[in-house]
């Protein structure tokens, strides 16, 4: 059928280079702005190139920013420059920011290091980061994502960390609250009991 509609047949395979957009939910998506007021269509096109154009990364931290060389955060008389925490992308930065406990800076790695797909730390911000550790920096948190990916782009860095008296700390894994210990996996549970602190 989509041979007999190249329009969408090319609509189609912009959508699936999505990455964050489910096969499945791909024609749905097609669907929609097909039938969707042109409007409102032409206001998200709008909408996508204004961002663009203004949006850069920040570049102290390279969070996303608005116009300005520094993002929010790190133009803050209000945070704590002493502690930085690093996380792979900016979905977790807001994750972190969303609880409303953390008040220093950020570093956005852009990823986590991956040689099977090509990612070393120049594909990263590895060495942005390694340039402000200076002495002013006083903890290093790392919350990269707890997967072999995550874990190994934490170990890379700490291992190019020149000043090793500097407080770095790993964010808490284990049992999540409202989970029961049946349905976790070994290795959960292993990081749960080795993490274990005084009651």
């Amino acid at each position: 059928m989509l041979a007999q509609l190249p329009s969408l047949q090319k609509l189609v395979r912009h959508l699936q280079r999505l990455p964050y957009l489910a096969s499945k939910n791909v024609f749905k998506v097609a669907g929609y702005l097909l039938a969707s007021d042109p409007k409102v269509v032409d206001q998200l096109c709008q909408a996508i190139v204004d961002a663009r154009a203004v949006i850069r990364r920040c570049e102290q931290c390279c969070n996303w920013t608005e116009k300005q060389a520094l993002c929010a955060i790190c133009s803050s008389d209000k945070r704590n420059k002493a502690v930085i925490c690093v996380v792979e992308t900016w979905h977790e930065l807001m994750a972190i920011e969303n609880v409303g406990e953390f008040n220093g800076l950020y570093h956005v790695l852009g990823g986590a290091l991956c040689p099977l797909e090509g990612v070393g730390p120049d594909q990263l911000t590895i060495p942005t980061l390694l340039e402000r550790l200076n002495n002013d920096v006083q903890e290093l948190i790392f919350a990269t994502n707890p997967t072999p990916e995550g874990e190994a782009t934490a170990s890379y860095i700490w291992s190019k960390i020149a000043n090793k008296s500097m407080v770095c700390s790993r964010l808490a894994s284990g049992v999540p609250i409202g989970a029961s210990l049946e349905f976790m996996d070994r290795v959960t549970i292993g990081k749960a009991m080795q993490g274990r602190r005084p009651y």
